[in-house]
């Protein structure tokens, strides 16, 4: 997992809707990267609707999130749809996982990405977690104690 301190790797990867979304995008605001596996998996239905629940909050505290995986925008699309979610959901599709491993959010034996989250500030990463298994989602909690330390 990528270590605060650290620069944190541009990317620039589709959205939703096929828009190209870069880390250049959000300067001057704090992002958080939430990185899940697979769209419409029961885990990460549960944690994208979480994170959905406390959106309004992490925006109010001057933070963006997106979520991260390596499903195709057409896949997010839907996934976003059936949820009702309002964040961005960034395509990780092509070179496939590009993004998730430079933020050492990846899991080689399974082919996707772990379940992880990553703060951003002024370009350094500030806060990493990435949990101990993909079938334990982050919670809300870490967002908040990261976004107030």
């Amino acid at each position: 997992m990528i270590e605060a301190g650290t620069k944190a790797p541009g990317f620039s990867l589709p959205d939703q809707d096929g828009n190209e979304v870069s880390l250049a995008d959000f300067a001057g605001r704090k992002l958080v990267l939430a990185f899940y596996p697979l769209d419409f998996s029961p885990v990460c239905t549960d944690q994208l609707s979480l994170y959905q629940e406390v959106l309004a909050e992490i925006d109010s505290r001057g933070a963006s999130l997106v979520g991260i995986s390596v499903d195709s925008s057409y896949c997010h699309r839907a996934f976003r749809e059936q949820l009702g979610l309002r964040m961005p959901l960034l395509a990780d599709f092509n070179p496939k996982g590009e993004v998730s491993r430079a933020y050492g959010a990846w899991i080689d034996q399974v082919d996707h990405g772990n379940r992880s989250l990553v703060l951003i500030d002024e370009g350094e990463v500030k806060w990493a977690y990435a949990s101990p298994s993909p079938l334990e989602i982050p919670g809300a909690n870490l967002i908040f104690d990261a976004l107030a330390g």
